[in-house]
């Protein structure tokens, strides 16, 4: 089917960007952004994303736009499209690569709508791959090595690809962050890696639910004593994982539905 036009917004500061806006940023590789999936115009975990933005934003540019004039920004991108989609908002520094700007350089902001994705199906069975992502904490455009992984786990037959560090821990996935079942907690892995906005919601519900959860190191010969794993991201709170390495894992239906519970439990913010 023809993709759904409408659902194609593209906004710099706010307003339509033009091609001469957009041309300068074909190569960029110095910027930083957050994805969402929008449904009747609302947003969970907003504070999450705003979040996400201010720390990136002074991490890399020492200085940060307002939150509301973040979410002005995403407002009007929303409102410009269909009631449910999906959305990246990117920013970055005008003053380029390569250069140290100063805090007067304030960072812009593009952000772009797409039709609504829920994610996989899944089970997805993951190849085990030994990678550490540079600046983990910041969710950052610089990734060739996470699609030149996925591609090397796919041509193994895999559908994913799921990383440990140089201690042998596993920390996320491609586009990922992790979640195991012993069959009385959910863990979440040890490691350096990216806190994810839909991570955050799914943590934060889980304890008002009264669910036990835990942080360890685990390792890929952890996976014979787990009882379930998930990935999540913001397409979704959680795909049941059916292979990690040459680990068999089983499918934990109601690990998978304990986790879009405590998504579905977090109220969405209007925009």
């Amino acid at each position: 089917m023809p993709a759904d036009t409408a659902s194609f917004v593209v906004q710099l500061d706010g307003h339509a960007a033009s091609a001469t806006d957009l041309a300068p940023l074909a190569f960029a590789g110095y910027a930083h952004f957050t994805a969402m999936q929008v449904r009747d115009r609302q947003v969970r975990g907003l504070d999450l994303h705003l979040r996400r933005l201010r720390d990136a934003s002074l991490a890399l540019y020492g200085v940060a736009l307002p939150d509301d004039t973040l979410r002005a920004y995403l407002r009007r991108a929303i409102q410009a499209g269909p009631a449910d989609l999906s959305l990246t908002a990117t920013v970055y520094s005008p003053a380029g690569e390569f250069t140290v700007a100063g805090p007067e350089i304030l960072p812009r902001v593009l952000v772009r709508t797409a039709p609504p994705a829920d994610g996989p199906a899944g089970p997805l069975a993951l190849a085990v791959i030994a990678h550490e992502r540079v600046v983990p904490a910041i969710k950052h455009v610089g990734e060739t090595a996470k699609t030149y992984y996925l591609r090397q786990a796919a041509a193994q037959g895999y559908d994913d690809v799921a990383f440990t560090d140089r201690q042998g821990r596993l920390s996320e996935a491609s586009i990922w962050n992790l979640a195991f079942w012993d069959g009385d907690a959910v863990t979440w892995p040890e490691a350096d890696m990216l806190a994810g906005t839909t991570q955050g919601i799914v943590q934060r519900q889980l304890t008002r639910l009264g669910v036990p959860q835990r942080i360890r190191a685990m390792t890929p010969a952890d996976m014979a004593r787990q009882q379930g794993a998930a990935v999540m991201n913001s397409w979704t709170p959680g795909i049941a994982v059916s292979r990690m390495g040459d680990a068999v894992l089983p499918l934990s239906h109601d690990f998978i539905a304990l986790l879009h519970r405590a998504y579905q439990a977090e109220p969405a913010a209007a925009m």
